[in-house]
């Protein structure tokens, strides 16, 4: 469903991924302008995936950094059907078995003609270490307090590698 801020978005091109919005896994939306004057590290997760086991050490970032940080996970099916789950069945996993706290939002694409917005946008940043399509799932975009992109990191980079902790 597009949203007012959605469609403003498609005629006044945004500039900060404070511009945008999105659906949490609960169906309410989050406007991502709340988080400014914070750091955000957004993931698009699968829960059937080699690296599904990240999720522990987002929730442990969510935890430590929490003050000044925002983790948030995007479940998508988008590489190899590993996130065939519902909402509310992805909601359970994440909690059950990896006591996931951080904010989720609904199911997205993260790529191809149904990519979500804020994906469309972030794979279009200029970048210190890569642009384009992301390649799989649990690659990593973090930002900053101003809705700048500050690197982009791949799936094999771990949440808790000290690279990325090193941003914080």
């Amino acid at each position: 469903m597009l949203t007012l801020l959605m469609i403003l978005n498609m005629i006044l091109p945004p500039k900060t991924v404070h511009d945008f919005s999105f659906t949490s896994i609960e169906g309410k939306e989050v406007k991502m302008s709340q988080f400014k004057g914070k750091k955000i590290l957004i993931v698009n997760t699968a829960s059937k995936c080699g690296y599904t086991p990240q999720y522990k050490e987002l929730e442990e970032l969510h935890k430590k950094y929490g003050s000044r940080l925002v983790v948030i996970g995007f479940p998508a099916n988008n590489f190899g059907q590993q996130e065939p789950g519902s909402n509310a069945e992805i909601a359970e996993f994440c909690e059950k078995n990896y006591g996931v706290t951080f904010l989720l939002a609904e199911k997205v694409d993260v790529k191809g003609e149904n990519i979500h917005p804020l994906f469309k946008f972030l794979i279009e940043q200029d970048n210190p270490d890569f642009t384009g399509d992301i390649n799989w799932n649990f690659e990593k975009f973090l930002i900053d307090e101003n809705g700048k992109l500050i690197h982009r990191y791949r799936s094999k980079v771990k949440p808790l590698d000290p690279i990325l902790v090193s941003q914080l």
